[in-house]
């Protein structure tokens, strides 16, 4: 697993990373050796006095597979993952290796059981708003606010795209039920939107 600080690692999204400790070269350079696929999980406050050891993570990470990469004549590289599924880290696997491993479990999304297309509606209106208040077109994440994708998909898409907190972003992370994960991320919106100065919205 690779531990970093405020990263959240969402299915269904694209992280683009620069690998360049020593440790994690190696990792990549076995990982990219066997299946590519990698855990992304966040490293709770105050790991800064372990950070060359093992300091604590969160207990919910992402995990999915390197699609692209370059090694460069450094040693250091360049890689994009594609998100795949959720995990809860169960516990760490004992190695000889400088990177740490960990054993993990699926978790899968709990579905809606009613319409939540109202909550849609609202995280579409309230990326909107934002995009106008910082002066860029509404028409910027219609891709990722794409009605023909699962409410659950999209939740994930927003907030990796949109979100700034981190500790936000790592609780719609580990909200399996879709229905919950959207009231949070729309409520999220709705204030950071409030958060911002009104001068640039227009209609």
């Amino acid at each position: 697993m690779f531990p970093l600080p405020e990263v959240t690692f969402f299915p269904h999204t694209l992280l683009p990373l620069h690998i360049f400790e020593g440790r994690y070269r190696a990792m990549v350079t076995d990982v990219l050796a066997r299946d590519r696929r990698l855990c992304i999980v966040q490293l709770l406050p105050g790991y800064e006095a372990t950070y060359a050891q093992k300091p604590a993570v969160r207990a919910v990470a992402g995990a999915g597979e390197i699609v692209k990469w370059e090694r460069l004549p450094t040693g250091r590289y360049n890689i994009v993952l594609k998100g795949e599924v959720r995990l809860r880290i169960e516990r760490e696997h004992p190695t000889d290796t400088l990177y740490r491993v960990a054993v993990g479990r699926r978790l899968e999304d709990v579905g809606p059981r009613e319409n939540v297309a109202p909550l849609v509606a609202r995280i579409q209106e309230a990326c909107r708003r934002l995009l106008i208040r910082l002066g860029r077109s509404p028409d910027l994440l219609a891709p990722v606010l794409a009605e023909d994708q699962a409410p659950g998909v999209l939740a994930d898409r927003v907030a990796a795209a949109v979100m700034p907190d981190a500790a936000i972003r790592q609780r719609l992370l580990e909200t399996v039920d879709v229905r919950e994960r959207l009231v949070l991320l729309s409520s999220a919106l709705e204030d950071l939107v409030k958060s911002m100065p009104e001068g640039r919205e227009r209609g």
